[in-house]
Order: C-alpha cells, then sequence, then structure tokens
C-alpha cells in the first residue's frame, strides 16, 4: 500500500508564530474593516472619502485604518494635511476573495455557528 505524501506545514513551528498568524486573521475579522480594505484595493482615499463609503463615525473609521495599517494591509502617503490611505499588497484581495468563497460553501454552517458572534 502506498503511503501517502507527508503534508505541507501550514503554521510556524514556533508557538509565537502561530499566535501571529491568529493575529493576522483577527485583523481581518471586522466586517468595517473588510469593506476600508475593499474600498481601497482599487484606489487610495482619504478617510473622509473612507467615512462617507462605510458610513461609520471619522473616529471608528480612524481606529480601524490604523489597525489595518498596523498590522500592514494598508498604507499611508501623507500630503499636505490630508493621508492617502490604500492597500500595501494586492494579495489582500486574493485572500478575501478565498475567505469569501469558503464562507459561501460553507454558509449553512457558518449561520448555525454558536461559538463566534456575529458582533466585534
Amino acid at each position: 500500500m502506498a503511503s501517502l505524501p507527508e503534508p505541507a506545514a501550514l503554521l510556524p513551528v514556533e508557538p509565537s508564530g502561530v499566535e501571529m498568524v491568529a493575529k493576522f486573521f483577527r485583523a481581518l475579522s471586522d466586517p468595517a474593516r473588510l469593506r476600508l480594505l475593499e474600498f481601497l484595493l482599487s484606489d487610495e482615499h482619504t478617510v473622509t472619502e473612507c467615512v462617507a463609503h462605510i458610513g461609520l463615525t471619522q473616529g471608528r473609521v480612524s481606529t480601524h485604518l490604523g489597525c489595518l495599517s498596523d498590522c500592514g494591509y494598508v498604507q499611508a502617503r501623507r500630503q499636505g494635511r490630508f493621508a492617502y490611505y490604500q492597500v500595501s499588497d494586492p494579495r489582500v484581495a486574493e485572500l478575501v476573495l478565498l475567505a469569501r468563497s469558503l464562507a459561501a460553501d460553507n454558509a449553512t454552517a457558518l449561520a448555525a455557528c454558536m461559538r463566534i458572534s456575529d458582533t466585534a
């Protein structure tokens, strides 16, 4: 009987590396941050434009943009008194599209999941 190939290691060996991957996903776990990423994929935008797009207060949008920036998902370009944000790596789009596809394929199970709340 032929043996199965060794599975590829998906996670770092060190516990701190696994924590970093988990933190990577937590940064994407907020619906507002996902909507901001989608908005910032095609072009750079100011905080004011982001506020108008997602309908949250300027303070909340700035907090979310700060989180996305601190985690390396977006970068800011300063021009005068304005900051223009854009996604820093195009692979973010691939990741979100893959997550969307997986979520759609598992919609029934996700809707029934009681261990993870729908609200942040």
